[in-house]
This record gives structure tokens, C-alpha cells and sequence, in this order.
């Protein structure tokens, strides 16, 4: 019941920040309901029991793809797009074209999803939980035990090749020139002779 009941809710944030994407009028309050959307999609994909998914979408697409745009809108520095009257004689089209997807998904889905063929049958009420008879992994731990024992030594390839790509980054930025640089040669100060200092 509860499931049911965030699965619906998750659902409808989804729906309407998708909507609030395309209607608002400000850039950046549209990147702003794109990661509204993207969470509310991992969100159902984690109530899927899709843990690993779920956790790749947040980390890639909130956490980069994202940031992203909105540091690309913040750049540019677009300003507020309103809307005029040429933009509203696209609208029957576009609601007409939209019209014409829809039913195309309805007939794939009711094609491809039949009612259950047992449902007036006898064997409609014989349930099995297999979920109970294997053992239950998340995906999380399955992704790791692959990962950390079929595929450590690719594992650690990639380690170090992030690594060598941050330690490259940092040396790109060092500024090699050492000729303007001026130091300070402390014990030449401190032997300076008085005498030989002007006073003013």
C-alpha cells in the first residue's frame, strides 16, 4: 500500500516537473525541474528495487549532466524567453503530433501486454514465491561481488587511469615559468652591512 502510494506520488512530481521543463520561462528554472525529474526517476527505480540504477542516475545525471547545463545557462547568460503570439500557432500541431505518439504507445502496450491467460482458470490463485526459495542479493551486492572478483584487475585499471588523468589535470595547470617568480633568500638579508643601507 505504501509502495503504491510513493510510486503514484513519484510519479506525478515526475509528470509535472516534465510539463514545468517545457512551459517555464526562465533557463534556469527549467534545469532546475530537470533534476526535479531526475530524481523522482530514480526514486521509481528504486522503489523498483533497481538500487544500482537508481544510484547511476542520480550520480550521472544530477551530479554531472546537470550541473552541466546549468552551469552552461549561467554562462551564456540567456535571458527570459516569453512567450508571443508566432509561438502559439505551433501549439495545435505540436498537441496533434503528440496526440498521434500516444496512441502509437497505447496500441504497442495493449499488443504486447495481454490479460493473464489463467485468470478464469484454476491455476489463477497457485502462487509461488520464488523470492523466498533463491538466495536474495540486491543489486548492489552482486554488481560488487562481480566487480571485486571477476573483474578487480579491470577494476584497478580504471583506478589508475582516473588517477593519472587527475594527476595530468593538475600538472596542465602548474605554471612552469620560473624566471618571473622572485624569491627570498633569507640569510642574505639578515648578513646586509648597515653601513651600505641608504637611510632616507
Amino acid at each position: 500500500m505504501i509502495t503504491n502510494l510513493l510510486f503514484y506520488f513519484f510519479s506525478n512530481i515526475l509528470l509535472i516537473s516534465a510539463l514545468m521543463i517545457i512551459i517555464v520561462q526562465n533557463s534556469i528554472y527549467s534545469v532546475l525541474f530537470l533534476v526535479l525529474s531526475f530524481i523522482a526517476s530514480a526514486s521509481i527505480l528504486f522503489l523498483f528495487e533497481c538500487e544500482f540504477v537508481s544510484l547511476m542516475f542520480i550520480t550521472i545525471y544530477v551530479g554531472a549532466i546537470a550541473v552541466l547545463f546549468l552551469f552552461v545557462v549561467m554562462m551564456l547568460d540567456i535571458k527570459t524567453i516569453y512567450f508571443t503570439k508566432d509561438s502559439l500557432k505551433y501549439f495545435p500541431f505540436g498537441s496533434f503530433v503528440g496526440f498521434v505518439f500516444l496512441v502509437e504507445i497505447l496500441l504497442v502496450i495493449s499488443k504486447n501486454f495481454k490479460i493473464n491467460p489463467y485468470e478464469k482458470s484454476f491455476l489463477s490463485n497457485f502462487y509461488v514465491n520464488w523470492f523466498d526459495k533463491v538466495d536474495s542479493f540486491i543489486d548492489l551486492e552482486a554488481i560488487g561481488q562481480i566487480l571485486y572478483t571477476h573483474y578487480v584487475l579491470q577494476f584497478l585499471i580504471a583506478g589508475i587511469i582516473l588517477m593519472l588523468a587527475v594527476m595530468g589535470s593538475v600538472v596542465l595547470t602548474i605554471n612552469t615559468k620560473t624566471k618571473s617568480a622572485k624569491h627570498q633568500v633569507i640569510f642574505k638579508q639578515l648578513s646586509r652591512n648597515y653601513r651600505n643601507v641608504l637611510l632616507s
